[in-house]
């Protein structure tokens, strides 16, 4: 019943704020339209089409909101006036008042605000779709900000998950493609990622890794965590000063180098992705600023860590394989990655499949990245995956999200970057530290500590080892020896059976010749 009230609100919304307008104007369905007036009686549709798009998704919740933070990168995709009015869903979603932000801070610590700050501003830096940001002052003087989360988010987040998991079933058992794209699979994968979000501690952690992973690179800054204040609904780290990354005109008069920057954003995602396995998810526009501060002047400042992907060696390994045989333009071996990887049935040709991979990719190569949209490549390599039933794989969704997003600043930064050129020499230099001689000798300092322990007690491995020879002889002789000997008790035992049987017949012989005689 829950799922259907929250399906029938969906249902209300989208109507009230005219997104069937939006969805069916090439058909301009008079009957559905009438039905969709006098279901919302009185709605009017003054406001610009973006704005109402935008209210729709913030009334829905967090979902939707997040659906629309990933639309707004997309410019390339939407109208322009879609996408300025989406912008404002990144870290502008109205706030919830301050004094039910103090009473959850007060809540998460069991004290008053005042004995933990110095000052708590009332006014949020930053409202969110999961939570809000204020700035604040410690008593020891180091400013932080504190993130508090949503009240009430986990009940909304919960029914749009069961209503997402029943939709996914639906797909499943009516669509024809429903199998292959694995839509329940997926959908668990979101809401994994989902409740990680709400556990603001799991995000303190993922900030901290990163934060460790990222230092020797000297191109991004992350907060640092102050631990003693951090619980599952609020969380204290280091304040950040920079410029948001969008804001490209006050950047552009700080003298901020945008061709550097749009490198340095390709090197932190490759690096992320290929090096650690561990990568922020969630890098659109409001999570991601650029320092302006003298001592890390050009540097990103990196924000909200609720979504981290993370790759195992065996996916970073294919991922590195492709994405390399794509830069070379080595279709046919892109083509058999994905049948050794089990992403295509084996019957299927491998020259169909790189025949089908070069047609999508050939005409992106050599172009700036103005003049390309992976939107359309990814579109496009769908349709193929279609035709060659590939199977979509549920851990590489949140990377595909990714690569959207870090396509979408980079288009923004400089369009004639050249993504493929950037990204090319890094990942060759990866897959030398995996299978060449710089990696043999990184797996060897890594496997260090190992034979420390190892290597003392080699000469009694050793000695052990050869002593087994003779405790094998030994026991050799002791199970020929006992072979022997019931050998010969086998001998004696028959001698003994048939002896008995002789002296057996002899009596019985004995007896007939005296009964025959007398």
């Amino acid at each position: 019943m829950r799922q259907f009230l929250r399906l029938s609100f969906i249902v209300y919304i989208v109507l009230r704020y005219g997104l069937d307008e939006l969805a069916l104007s090439p058909f301009r369905q008079r009957p559905v339209r009438v039905l969709a007036r006098l279901i919302t009686f009185g709605r009017r549709l003054e406001e610009p089409r973006g704005v109402r798009l935008r209210r729709a998704l913030e009334r829905l919740g967090p979902i939707f909101v997040k659906f629309g933070q990933v639309l707004s990168t997309r410019r390339d995709l939407l109208p322009p006036d879609l996408s300025d009015e989406l912008a404002k869903l990144q870290d502008r979603v109205p706030p919830f008042p301050a004094a039910q932000a103090r009473e959850l801070v007060e809540k998460a610590f069991g004290r008053p605000v005042d004995a933990v700050f110095a000052r708590f501003d009332a006014e949020p830096v930053a409202s969110a779709s999961v939570a809000q940001v204020h700035f604040a002052l410690l008593q020891d003087g180091r400013e932080v900000a504190v993130k508090v989360l949503r009240p009430r988010m986990l009940a909304t987040i919960e029914d749009d998950l069961a209503l997402l998991h029943r939709l996914a079933r639906w797909v499943e058992r009516l669509s024809a493609d429903g199998k292959r794209l694995r839509p329940r699979e997926v959908v668990a994968e979101f809401d994994t990622y989902l409740h990680d979000e709400l556990d603001l501690v799991r995000e303190a952690a993922n900030a901290a890794q990163l934060r460790r992973n990222m230092q020797g690179l000297d191109l991004v800054l992350i907060p640092e965590m102050v631990w003693d204040l951090c619980t599952p609904t609020v969380m204290v780290m280091q304040r950040m000063s920079g410029v948001p990354i969008n804001q490209t005109q006050r950047l552009r008069e700080a003298g901020v180098d945008f061709r550097k920057l749009a490198r340095d954003g390709v090197t932190i995602f490759f690096t992320q992705v290929f090096r650690d396995g561990f990568f922020h998810a969630d890098m659109h526009p409001g999570n991601i600023q650029v320092s302006l501060d003298p001592a890390t002047f050009g540097r990103y400042i990196a924000l909200d860590f609720g979504i981290i992907g993370t790759l195992n060696e065996v996916d970073k390994d294919y991922l590195a394989q492709n994405f390399i045989a794509f830069f070379r333009r080595d279709y046919k071996r892109v083509a058999e990655l994905h049948v050794e990887s089990g992403w295509v049935p084996p019957t299927t040709r491998v020259d169909a499949l790189e025949g089908a991979i070069r047609a999508v990719c050939e005409p992106h190569f050599d172009r700036p990245l103005k003049d390309i949209s992976l939107g359309q490549v990814l579109m496009r390599l769908f349709q193929t995956s279609r035709r060659f039933n590939v199977h979509i794989q549920p851990q590489l969704v949140l990377l595909q999200k990714t690569l959207l997003n870090v396509e979408g600043l980079g288009r923004e930064l400089d369009p004639e970057l050249d993504l493929w050129t950037t990204a090319k020499p890094f990942l060759e230099r990866w897959m030398d530290e995996q299978i060449g001689w710089r990696g043999l000798l990184l797996r060897l300092e890594k496997q260090a500590p190992h034979y420390a322990h190892l290597l003392p007690e080699l000469p009694r491995l050793l000695h052990q080892r050869l002593q087994e020879p003779a405790a094998r002889a030994d026991e050799e002789r002791l199970l020929l020896g006992l072979l022997a000997q019931q050998r010969r008790s086998h001998r004696l035992l028959q001698a003994l059976v048939f002896g008995a049987l002789g002296f057996l017949a002899g009596v019985v012989a004995t007896q007939l010749l005296m009964h025959w005689r007398g």
